[in-house]
């Protein structure tokens, strides 16, 4: 059974692209999934695997979270405008699910807005660096063991969304 012209239409709809510098195919993301996309790029060059959007809680959900080789779970907030930190009036709500929280922004980004207890990157479409480190707060137990749960979950259930284009994902 081949794919029919009603399949390949709506996939794609599903993707508006664009041609990137290096003249791969990329969807057209948004501001935030730039910075998203970058800070997930240098998080796998320390040996982080990270997903986006994911729901620690009914209500929060946080842009990046990264799983360290060591066990340690990091949640990166990105803000891609100065209305985009000062409208957001949910991020003290991540600091109990990860063991480190830091914000992601552009290189033009007003840095001196941000808390200074907090983590810093810096990054762009294509790569990050960390300019401060936030400070560490070991999770217990329990909730790394849920947390890591909710991780696993997510990566799956995203992964399977990418094979399966008729896959409904419900709550991971």
């Amino acid at each position: 059974m081949g794919l029919g012209q009603g399949v390949l239409t709506d996939v794609y709809v599903l993707f508006i692209f664009d041609d990137m510098p290096d003249n791969s195919i990329s969807p057209v993301l948004m501001p935030g999934q730039l910075l998203a996309r970058g800070v997930a790029r240098h998080l796998r060059t320390l040996d982080f695997a990270s997903v986006e959007e994911l729901v620690p809680v009914r209500g929060l959900r946080v842009d990046v979270m990264a799983l360290g080789p060591k066990g340690e779970i990091w949640i990166i907030e990105c803000k891609s405008s100065r209305v985009d930190f000062q409208t957001d009036n949910k991020w003290q709500g991540y600091l109990e699910w990860a063991d480190r929280f830091f914000w992601a922004v552009d290189q033009d980004f007003p840095t001196e807005l941000l808390p200074e207890y907090t983590g810093l990157i810096i990054a762009d479409g294509y790569d990050a660096a960390i300019i401060r480190m936030g400070p560490e707060v070991r999770l217990s137990g329990a909730r790394r063991k849920q947390m890591l749960v909710k991780f696993a979950r997510h990566g799956a259930v995203r992964a399977q969304a990418l094979r399966d284009l008729g896959f409904r994902s419900g709550d991971a």
